[in-house]
């Protein structure tokens, strides 16, 4: 089948996605990131199952991640914050322990469009995709400008085409 007939025949998919920000400083009311994910899947005709806001702790990550990945309801789980260069930034060491395998176009391109937007600063960004237990994750900055590249331009065109494919079995 061609890549546009795929694309097609998963149209009327909706992702059941789980929304994660990863702060030690946001709040629900601050979380900027968080909420343009949410809206961004919503506008899209998907449904948001769960949101939360965790410390950028390892081990409340990987706990949370455990959780979600036992649940039957999820289909994706998109995280935002912890994917840069700092030392609180251990975001990704949890997150890919749980994958089964990476996605790294999702990286690469991700870098790409941001160098084309913000130059090469655009190489401090981890930010990285993959699939654990047949759910799709995809691990985001925390910037607001960030998360919106990556979905509006990733992500979202994607989504469908990439349930319909973990769904082959």
């Amino acid at each position: 089948m061609a890549y546009d007939q795929h694309i097609r025949s998963s149209g009327d998919i909706v992702a059941r996605c789980g929304v994660i920000t990863l702060s030690d400083t946001r709040t629900e009311s601050s979380d900027g990131s968080g909420a343009k994910i949410k809206a961004l899947l919503k506008a899209a005709g998907h449904e948001v199952v769960d949101y939360r806001l965790t410390r950028e702790e390892p081990d409340l990550i990987d706990n949370l991640l455990s959780q979600w990945l036992g649940r039957n309801d999820l289909d994706v789980i998109l995280t935002n914050g912890g994917t840069g260069i700092s030392r609180r930034d251990r975001t990704l060491g949890a997150i890919e322990k749980h994958l089964e395998f990476l996605l790294p176009g999702f990286g690469e391109l991700f870098r790409s469009l941001s160098f084309a937007e913000i130059g090469s600063g655009a190489m401090l960004s981890r930010a990285a995709g993959g699939v654990s237990g047949g759910k799709l994750i995809f691990a985001m900055p925390g910037s607001t400008g960030a998360v919106e590249l990556a979905m509006t331009r990733l992500i979202l065109p994607e989504l469908r085409h990439l349930i319909a494919e973990l769904r082959k079995g």
